[in-house]
C-alpha cells in the first residue's frame, strides 16, 4: 500500500476524508491495472488465508476478522422472497431462531386443514422426530439457528448423537467420549433412556465416561487402573455393575459399593459477611435478576443446561468485576484483590512449559544444579540450566525436546528431537549431575518419584506434595503441558495457587471443574477447593454433580428450565435449603433429607 499509494502520490498521513474522492476510491477498490488490489480485495485475501490455513497460522489470520451479519438478508442467507414465505404464524427465519423446545411448542399449535395439511404431514412428522431427538439428549435450549462453530464440544457431540438417533440405524458400533459434559442430572437420564433406544435397536455402545448413573446403568463395565499414568493401563475388573463392585483391586469398586463417597462439610461456611452483588441482570435470558455470592464461601451455581449459569457467572459477574460494561450492575468488587478464572484451556501450546516451568520449581531446581561443584568449576549458572534461554539448551529444539513439523491438510506433530534425543539440553550441560542425575533425568521423573529426592528441600517439596495432593504424582515434571488433559491442565493451575501466598482477597472462578474426572478425583479437587477458602480466598463454581453441590456453603440454582423459561433464581441458600425448593429441578439429585443437616438454614443476605 506504501508503494502504491507513493507512486499515485497519495499522502497516507492524511485524515481519509481528506484525501480526494477519487484516490479514496483507489485505496479501498484498488485498479485493474495496477499491484494494489485494493482493502476490500486485501480482505478477501484474508478470508481465503482464513479458511485455507491450519493450525496456530489460521487461528492468528481468524483472529484479524470480526464477523457480521450480511446487512441484506440480516444474516438469514435468504432472498427477500424466501424469507417472506410463512407456514403459520412462521417466517422460515423466524422458525429456526425458536430453541428446540419453543420450536416443539409451535409445530404442536400449529393448525392446518384440508390440503395444506396432507401436503405438511410427512415433513411436520419427520420434523417433530429430529425436534424430539434433540430434546431427548438435552439440547431444548438450543436455538435451531445456533452457529456449529459456537457449541461446546459435549453439545456438538449430543447434536450428533441426535443425528444417528434419526437415523434409525441396526448393527452400528457407537463411541461415545463422556456425553454427559454439560448435563444437568435430569438431562443425563434423558440422554441415557436415548442411549438405551438405539441399544435395544441392535446397536452396540462403548461409553467412556465418571458419570455413576452411567456406570450402574451399564450392561457391561470395563475398569481401567488401577492408577493414572505408569501405575494404570490394566484392566482391574470387567463384567456388570454387580461383579465389579464386588473387585478389592477397583478404585471405582469403593465407590460403588458406597465404601466412599464425597464428603459432607461438618458446618458450612457463613461467609465474611461481606458479598459480591449482581443486580437486574439481563445478559442472554436472564430475567433482570439480582443476585449475591457471599465472600469467603464456596458458592455452587446450578441448574439445568442452559439456565443461565454461564451467562450470570462468565458473561455479567466476572466482565463487571474487571471495569467492562454488563446488562446489570456489579457491586462489592472493592472487596476484591485479584480474580483468578482457572479453567481446563491447555497451558502453554508447545513442550516449552510443563509442570516443572508452570509451578516455578524448575527455577529452584537450576540453583540447585549451579551451586554443585562441578558446575561452579565450568562457570555455569542457574541460567545454563534453563531449557528456555540460549546457553545450556539444545539449539536445534530451541530447547523443546521437539521439533514442530507442519503437515498440509492435517494438523501440526511435534516430533522428538534428533540431536538432543529430546533431551533439551547440549552435551556439555548434561555432564554436570546432581545426587546422580542430570537435569534431563530430573525432568524426566515423574512427580512421586521426585519426592523422596527434594525431601531436604522445602520449597521444592512443598510444590511436588501439592501436585500428588491433586491427584498429579504421575506426570513427569518436564511433560510438555498441551499433552496434559483438560482436567489435569486445571488441577496443575490449583496446585500452583495454593504453592503462592495466602489467596485472601483473591476470587476463583471455575466453569464444570469435574468434566472428566473420576469420582476419586472429584474428591481431591473439592479437598483443593476447600483449602483455597480456609485460606482467605472465595469460589465460586459452575457445576451439575451432585456431590459438589452437597459440598457447597451457598447455592444458586437457576431456571426452572432452559432459554426463555430460565435466568430466573429458583431457589438460592445452603444445599438443604436448595433440597427443599419444590420448584428446583436440581433439589431432587441431591440426595438430602428435608430435615436441616451440617448447617441447614440461610438465604439470601
Amino acid at each position: 500500500l506504501e508503494k502504491a499509494a507513493a507512486s499515485k502520490g497519495v499522502d497516507l498521513d492524511r485524515p481519509f476524508k481528506e484525501i480526494p474522492s477519487s484516490k479514496r476510491e483507489w485505496i479501498l477498490e484498488g485498479s485493474p491495472k495496477g499491484k494494489w488490489v485494493g482493502a476490500a480485495g486485501l480482505v478477501d485475501h484474508f478470508l481465503a488465508r482464513a479458511a485455507a490455513e491450519e493450525g496456530e497460522e489460521g487461528a492468528a489470520l481468524a483472529d484479524l476478522l470480526d464477523p457480521r451479519p450480511c446487512p441484506a438478508c440480516g444474516g438469514t442467507r435468504l432472498n427477500p422472497i424466501a424469507r417472506n414465505f410463512k407456514v403459520g404464524d412462521y417466517t422460515l427465519p423466524g422458525f429456526l431462531a425458536l430453541s428446540v423446545e419453543e420450536a416443539r411448542e409451535a409445530l404442536e399449535s400449529l393448525s392446518l386443514t384440508g390440503e395444506r395439511k396432507k401436503v405438511l404431514a410427512e415433513p411436520l412428522k419427520e420434523i417433530r422426530n429430529r425436534l424430539g431427538f434433540l430434546s431427548g439428549v438435552g439440547l431444548d435450549y438450543l436455538s435451531l439457528d445456533r452457529p456449529m462453530g459456537t457449541l461446546s464440544r459435549g453439545e456438538a457431540r449430543r447434536i450428533r448423537l441426535a443425528t444417528q438417533l434419526g437415523n434409525r440405524l441396526t448393527g452400528v458400533l457407537y463411541t461415545l467420549d463422556e456425553p454427559t459434559v454439560g448435563l444437568h442430572p435430569s438431562d443425563a437420564d434423558r440422554l441415557l433412556a436415548q442411549l438405551r433406544e438405539l441399544r435395544d435397536l441392535g446397536n452396540t455402545l462403548v461409553v467412556v465416561e465418571h458419570d455413576e448413573t452411567f456406570i450402574r446403568a451399564a450392561d457391561h463395565l470395563v475398569d481401567l487402573g488401577p492408577g493414572a499414568g505408569r501405575l494404570g493401563g490394566r484392566v482391574v475388573a470387567q463384567g456388570p455393575p454387580a461383579a465389579v463392585a464386588a473387585s478389592q483391586k477397583s478404585v471405582t469398586a469403593r465407590w460403588l459399593r458406597g465404601e466412599a463417597a464425597l464428603p459432607l462439610p461438618k458446618e458450612r461456611r457463613r461467609g465474611t459477611g461481606r458479598h459480591l452483588r449482581v443486580k437486574g441482570a439481563k445478559t442472554h435470558n436472564l430475567k433482570g435478576i439480582d443476585v449475591s455470592f457471599p465472600l469467603g464461601t464456596l458458592t455452587v451455581v446450578t441448574g439445568v443446561s442452559g439456565a443461565g449459569k454461564s451467562s450470570l457467572v462468565l458473561e455479567t459477574l466476572l466482565p463487571g468485576l474487571r471495569g467492562e460494561k454488563v446488562q446489570g450492575e456489579v457491586l462489592g468488587g472493592e472487596e476484591i484483590r485479584r480474580i483468578r478464572v482457572v479453567d481446563a484451556s491447555p497451558i502453554g501450546a508447545s513442550p516449552s512449559s510443563n509442570p516443572a516451568t508452570f509451578t516455578g520449581v524448575l527455577g529452584d531446581i537450576r540453583a540447585l544444579f549451579a551451586s554443585t561443584e562441578a558446575a561452579r568449576v565450568k562457570g555455569y549458572t542457574a541460567r545454563r540450566f534453563s531449557p528456555n534461554v540460549p546457553g545450556g539448551r539444545c539449539e536445534a529444539c530451541s530447547g523443546r525436546g521437539f521439533v514442530k513439523v507442519q503437515m498440509h491438510f492435517l494438523p501440526d506433530v511435534w516430533l522428538k528431537c534428533e540431536v538432543c534425543g529430546g533431551k533439551r539440553f547440549d552435551p556439555e550441560t548434561l555432564q554436570v549431575t546432581w545426587r546422580g542425575k542430570n537435569i534431563a533425568e530430573i525432568l524426566e521423573m515423574e512427580v512421586s518419584e521426585a519426592l523422596p529426592l527434594f525431601a531436604a528441600h522445602p520449597g521444592i517439596h512443598k510444590v511436588l506434595a501439592l501436585l500428588e495432593e491433586v491427584g498429579l504424582g504421575y506426570p513427569q515434571l518436564g511433560q510438555p503441558s498441551h499433552t496434559l488433559s483438560g482436567g489435569e491442565a486445571q488441577r496443575l493451575r490449583l496446585a500452583a495457587e495454593l504453592a503462592g501466598p495466602a489467596p485472601e482477597g483473591t476470587l476463583y472462578i471455575l466453569d464444570e471443574p469435574t468434566t472428566g474426572l473420576h469420582l476419586e478425583d472429584t474428591a481431591r479437587l473439592l479437598g483443593v477447593l476447600h483449602r483455597l477458602v480456609d485460606r482467605g480466598g472465595t469460589v465460586i463454581v459452575i457445576e451439575h454433580h451432585p456431590g459438589v453441590i452437597r459440598s457447597a456453603d451457598y447455592v444458586i440454582d437457576l431456571g426452572p428450565g432452559a432459554a426463555g423459561k430460565g435466568g430466573r433464581v429458583v431457589a438460592r441458600g445452603t444445599p438443604e435449603a436448595v433440597a427443599r425448593c419444590p420448584r428446583s429441578r436440581t433439589g431432587p439429585w441431591l440426595g438430602l433429607p428435608e430435615a436441616a443437616r451440617a448447617g441447614a438454614g440461610g438465604g439470601e443476605p
